[in-house]
């Protein structure tokens, strides 16, 4: 399926790249660039990460900038509850490894999802979150257009809440089984801590990474959709600060929207 895409009344920015590494570095150059321009501004930045395959050539060439870390802290916008501590599957093993123990971030605020009362643990993280303001948030969009963990059936674009728990429906718990996580659908958890979606958008700054053939749907209901809970991500469209990176796998079902071989901030 392919339609014409026509964006005139929406904010969101859109770049689509050739393969995924091209988007990866082109979003890492945008993202450094905006690092820099805050850090002139301000004396930290505080940015919220994903955890997730899209941002795998991101991160890779994000680590790689001259970014001063140094007056960074670092969050991440979800994390499974009731895996053993310290599997492989924890969203905080995955940012160690790829970005929070390669650099020297000022702060790495981690969301415990082994904490024995949930609630409690929502409220400290909302409290950092308070602390704390985004200035950047980096993400990508779920098979089921979700953001971060607020699937369809959760997703509250008003929602009052910065952390909340949720139960993950059944797509959501399936892509993590297509992109290797889990072996089988009953080993994914079902309950997780997520950022609700006002605390992910109130950032200065909104980088969303999407490549893939798997993402291909959500990029077109993120696109062609009306507005609402029912594909979370539409939402971005309503930002004059996001930015929508795409590669050509994830914008097979879109039409005329540009190549681009860069991005200028």
């Amino acid at each position: 399926m392919s339609v014409s895409y026509e964006n005139k009344d929406d904010q969101l920015k859109i770049q689509v790249f050739r393969n995924r590494e091209e988007m990866g570095e082109a979003a890492a150059e945008l993202a450094a660039a905006k690092i820099a321009g805050l850090l002139q501004q301000q004396e930290t930045v505080n940015i919220i990460f994903a955890a997730a395959a899209s941002q795998n050539e991101f991160l890779a060439a994000l680590v790689k900038k001259p970014v001063d870390w140094s007056r960074v802290n670092a969050f991440h916008m979800d994390e499974y509850i009731g895996l053993p501590e310290g599997a492989p599957q924890h969203f905080s093993v995955f940012l160690r490894e790829r970005i929070f123990d390669k650099v020297p971030f000022r702060n790495v605020f981690l969301i415990n999802g082994s904490a024995p009362d949930p609630e409690q643990e929502c409220a400290r993280y909302a409290a950092l979150l308070e602390a704390y303001p985004a200035d950047i948030t980096f993400m990508g969009i779920g098979e089921n257009t979700h953001l971060a963990f607020n699937d369809p059936h959760m997703a509250d674009f008003n929602d009052p809440k910065l952390v909340k728990v949720v139960d993950l429906d059944i797509p959501c718990r399936q892509q993590q089984v297509n992109e290797g996580c889990f072996p089988q659908l009953s080993q994914v958890p079902v309950d997780a801590y997520t950022l609700t979606i006002p605390a992910l958008l109130r950032a200065k700054a909104i980088y969303c990474m999407v490549p893939g053939k798997s993402k291909a749907a959500a990029t077109y209901h993120t696109l062609t959709a009306d507005i609402t809970e029912k594909y979370p991500s539409t939402i971005l469209r309503t930002l004059p600060n996001a930015w929508l990176l795409l590669d050509a796998d994830s914008a097979a079902q879109i039409d005329d929207i540009p190549m681009a071989n860069a991005v200028n901030s």
